[in-house]
C-alpha cells in the first residue's frame, strides 16, 4: 500500500467527480462562453459575497495576477517571511510586477497589526519603495496549517484603509481555515479586496484556482490572465470538478484535521522527534533529532511505501487529504510507532 502524504495536491478525482466532468456542458472560456466555468465563478463569488470571480489554472497565477492589479513597478508589498507569494512562486512578484517584498518576522506565517504598522514605508519618503499592498496567507503552508485570528485580520483591514493599501488573501487553503474556525466565506469576502482560492488542494480537484474581487478588478484580471497565458478553452470540464468539490468535499475537511491531530500526538510520543508544530488543520510540520539525518528518516518511510517531504533544517512535512483513508491512517500510525533509529 502506497501512502502519499507529500501534499494535499496528490489527490485524484473520484468516480463521482469524473462523472461530473464527463457530463459537463462546455464552451470556449476565452470568450467567456463556457457555461460551467461561468456557473462556478458565479457560485464562488456569491459564496464570498463579492462581485465577481475568474477561473485560473493555478493558485500561483491567481496570486500573481492580484499582485499585478494592486501594484505598480517599483512598489512594495508587505507579507510574512513564510508567505507563499515570497517563497514558492518563483520570484514572480519581481518578475511579473516589478515589486519588492518587505518581510515581517511573524509567528508561523502570521503577523499582527502592530508589526504591519511598523513595516509601512512613509508615503512621502521617496527614497524607499511605495507600500501599496498587504498579502495574507490563510492557512499558512510553511507555518504548518495555522489559521489567522479573524479579529487580527479586521485590525489589519482598518490599517490598510487608513493607509490606502490594498489587501489580498492567498486563500489556497481557506476552506480548511473556515472549517477549523467555524467561519463563513462572507467573513473573508467583507475584508479583502481580492481573494485567491484553490480547488486542487483540500477539495480534491485535479486543477484550478479562482480569483474573487470587484467587477472592476476582475475585468482587469482578464487581461492579466491572458498575458500570463492563463486563457483556456473548454475548461468547464475542470470547473465541473470544482462545483462537485464545493458541494461534496468541503465539510469533510474536518476528517483530515482529525487525522493530522492524531499524527501529531503519535509524533510527540517518539523519542527521536525534537519538536512538532501545533496542528490546527491538515498540515503537520515536525523536526527530528539532529543526530538523525532527515534523508535517512524519509528513506526509511519510503521503504515502507510512505512518502513525505523535507522542508530543510531537519524539518519534515506531512499533509493529510481526501485520498488518505482510515486504513492508510492506522497503518501509518503503526509504522511510526515501530520506527527504530
Amino acid at each position: 500500500m502506497e501512502i502519499n502524504l507529500i501534499s494535499d495536491t496528490v489527490t485524484k478525482p473520484s468516480k463521482e467527480m469524473l462523472n461530473s466532468m464527463v457530463n459537463a456542458e462546455v464552451g470556449d472560456d476565452v470568450f467567456k462562453e463556457d457555461p460551467t466555468v461561468n456557473e462556478l465563478e458565479d457560485k464562488i463569488a456569491k459564496m464570498f459575497g463579492m462581485d465577481s470571480a475568474l477561473f485560473f489554472p493555478s493558485g500561483t497565477m491567481t496570486n500573481q495576477t492580484a499582485i499585478k492589479l494592486h501594484t505598480n513597478p517599483g512598489d512594495q508589498l508587505i507579507c510574512d517571511k513564510y508567505a507563499h507569494v515570497y517563497n514558492y512562486e518563483g520570484g514572480g512578484v519581481s518578475f511579473n510586477s516589478g515589486v519588492s517584498c518587505k518581510l515581517i518576522d511573524g509567528n508561523r506565517g502570521m503577523f499582527n497589526n502592530e508589526q504591519l504598522i511598523k513595516a509601512i514605508n512613509p508615503p512621502d519618503f521617496y527614497h524607499s519603495p511605495k507600500t501599496s499592498l498587504v498579502c495574507v496567507e490563510n492557512t499558512t503552508n510553511k507555518g504548518g496549517g495555522a489559521c489567522w485570528n479573524i479579529e487580527e485580520l479586521k485590525s489589519i483591514k482598518n490599517t490598510c484603509l487608513e493607509n490606502s493599501l490594498s489587501y489580498h488573501l492567498d486563500g489556497a487553503r481557506i476552506w480548511n481555515a473556515m472549517i477549523k474556525m467555524n467561519q463563513s466565506p462572507k467573513d473573508y469576502g467583507s475584508l479583502f479586496d481580492s481573494i485567491s482560492v484553490c480547488l486542487s488542494k483540500g477539495l480534491g480537484c485535479p486543477s484550478g484556482s479562482v480569483l474573487i474581487a470587484s467587477n472592476d478588478l476582475i475585468e482587469r484580471a482578464l487581461r492579466v490572465r491572458k498575458i500570463l497565458g492563463g486563457g483556456m478553452r473548454q475548461v468547464g470540464y475542470l470547473a465541473a470538478c470544482g462545483i462537485y468539490a464545493l458541494e461534496n468535499n468541503f465539510l469533510r475537511l474536518s476528517k483530515d484535521h482529525d487525522r493530522a491531530s492524531e499524527i501529531e500526538k503519535t509524533l510527540n510520543n517518539l523519542s527521536f522527534i525534537k519538536k512538532v508544530e501545533p496542528v490546527e488543520t491538515n498540515i503537520v510540520i515536525f523536526e527530528i533529532d539532529s543526530i538523525i539525518n532527515s534523508d535517512l528518516f524519509i528513506n526509511k518511510l519510503n521503504e515502507k511505501g510512505i512518502k513525505i517531504i523535507s522542508m530543510g533544517d531537519n524539518k519534515l512535512r506531512i499533509v493529510t487529504h481526501l485520498d488518505y483513508t482510515e486504513e492508510m491512517h492506522q497503518a501509518f500510525l503503526k509504522i511510526l510507532n515501530e520506527l527504530k533509529f
